[in-house]
This record gives C-alpha cells, structure tokens and sequence, in this order.
C-alpha cells in the first residue's frame, strides 16, 4: 500500500477504481464498502484507490459541534491497507475545498488528479458546495470524463451512515459491547504512559497512567472495565479506569489508567494501546481507601474471569 499526502503528486494509477470518505472508525458498514472496491478494481484489472480527508469535514464545517474521532489517522490508514486497498490518498479538508461547485469537484478535483476508471459510490453520495452533487450528476457527466459509475447497494450504505454515529453514542454511554460489535474489533486508544499520583501502588493496585497521542479521539464514559494492553507485540489482561478518582481527589480531571494483570516492567513514556472489552460498573466515590481496595479486588476477580472466558 502506498500513502499520498500531495495530490499534486500523485502516480498514474492504472485503470483506478475510487471511492472517497472520512471513514472514521472504519467499521463494519466501510469495510464492506471497502471490499467492494477491492472486487471491482479486480474485474477492470485496475487498482483501488481510496480518498479520505484530514480532519474529518464535520470538524471543519461545524466546528461548535466539537466531534470526537473513533480512529486518529495513522490508525485509520493502517485499518483501509487491513482491508486490502492499494492506494490511499489523504486530502486535506478546508473550507476552500469544501465551496468547490459540484461540477469543478468532479472535473477539477477527481478527474484531473485521479483520472478514475470506475467511481464506486452510494446512492446517497453528496459532495460539493452546499452537497449539491449526487451520484446522478456523476452519471449524467460519465460520457465526458469517460469512466464508469458503480452503485453501492443500498443496505452497505444504510449499515456506513449510521455506525459511526451510533459507535459514538455507544462509547458514550459506556457500551464498548455494541461499539465493538459495530466495528468489527475492540475499540481501543494509544498513548504514553505518564507518571501519576502512584496511588496505586500503596494499595496493591499499581496502574500506568495513559496520555492518548490524539486528544481529538473519544474516551468511552467514565467507569471501569475489562481490557487488553498492548504493550509492543505483547498483549495482557487488565482492568481499566476513565474518570476522575473521586475518592481521593477532588480535581475534575479526567484520568486513563490501566491495571496490567501479571506485569511488573517499567513502562514510562512508552507507547501503548488499551482496548476497551466490557463495562464493569459507573465511577464511584468511596468512603475510604479500603472500602476503594475491597471494590478494586472485586473488579479483578471480575475481569479475570471475563478475560478467562473469551
């Protein structure tokens, strides 16, 4: 796979077969979409080219709507390559690209930087100043620019327009379950484990305090759960926390920290990744550090038993 970052330097591609999007998450409802271009550009014995957008268009055209991503971008390239596609190419999104006319988005943008062979889209595909363009308008200016439109059936579009919407509220009300189920794996964030209180430590509880490399990516709702921790190519068990450590502060900052089963390294300012696998209960404010160790104790028994049973 190859990643392009300057559209003013792009290869010739070889009878391209295109599709664009945010595809943030790419979950379940892309993939599909996705595959459909790995098949097509088979049949034309052409390469697939994906067009994606930094930032993601909502955060550029409502900008007081501040959106959270389900996928920084190095993970939602790693995520498109998983799913089989040649070429990605990385647009960067501005106002100024989103009032090009509908007409100019086709010949100006799509037609003169990526020459396409086939457009595969869906038919709800809107683009341009105002989303005026509609896959109609692609195929009435087929003859002209002489490439080939391929419809998306309908239920791989319904399935993309509402998961990621959906994915977000489920992370929100703490349903990594569904998430999960939505994108096709664990939901999970990186970061580098920075120092913290070491609490922890004093009540047989030592966590790594994690940093998200994004702070644009969602945090699930507060609370805690069951996770796996990616650690280089070593995966462990653990129990994870989102929230504010009610019990012994009194601060309203937000903490990630993860109690790694069976791990004794130290890991400071390391990358790493935690993957939410299920909700074990709401943050709570307890009335002592041992009523909080009694809690914590339970929370293990709960998540080693999960873990031993998946």
């Amino acid at each position: 796979m190859a990643v392009y970052f300057d559209i003013t330097k792009l290869p010739e591609f070889i009878n391209p077969a295109i599709t664009i999007g945010a595809f943030d998450g790419v979950h379940c409802g892309h993939l599909a979409i996705l595959n459909e271009v790995v098949k097509h550009a088979a049949d034309i014995n052409g390469e697939s080219v994906v067009i994606t957008f930094d930032p993601h268009p909502r955060k550029v055209l409502f900008p007081e709507q501040s959106l959270k991503i389900l996928t920084p971008l190095n993970e939602k390239l790693t995520l498109i390559q998983s799913a089989g596609i040649k070429h990605i190419v990385v647009v960067p999104f501005t106002l100024e690209f989103a009032a090009f006319s509908a007409e100019a988005y086709i010949r100006s943008f799509l037609v003169e930087n990526f020459h396409p062979k086939s457009i595969v889209i869906g038919y709800d595909h809107h683009f341009g100043h105002d989303r005026k363009g509609d896959i109609q308008l692609f195929q009435t200016l087929q003859p002209q620019y002489d490439y080939q439109v391929v419809e998306i059936p309908a239920q791989l579009i319904s399935q993309a327009a509402v998961s990621s919407t959906k994915i977000r509220d489920s992370l929100a009300n703490g349903n990594v379950l569904e998430a999960s189920r939505m994108l096709g794996r664990s939901y999970s964030i990186c970061g580098r484990v920075i120092h913290g209180r070491k609490l922890g430590r004093t009540i047989g509880y030592p966590t790594a305090n994690i940093e998200p490399l994004d702070g644009d990516q969602l945090i699930p709702a507060k609370g805690v759960y069951v996770a796996k921790v990616r650690i280089g190519k070593e995966v462990f068990g653990g129990m994870l926390s989102v929230g504010f450590n009610p019990t012994v502060s009194e601060k309203q900052t937000l903490h990630i920290e993860v109690n790694i089963f069976n791990f004794d390294r130290d890991i400071y300012e390391q990358e790493i990744e935690v993957m939410f696998l299920h909700w074990l209960r709401a943050e709570e404010k307890f009335n002592s550090l041992e009523a909080l160790k009694e809690q914590l104790l339970i929370d293990q028994e709960n998540s080693l038993s999960y873990l031993s049973s998946q």
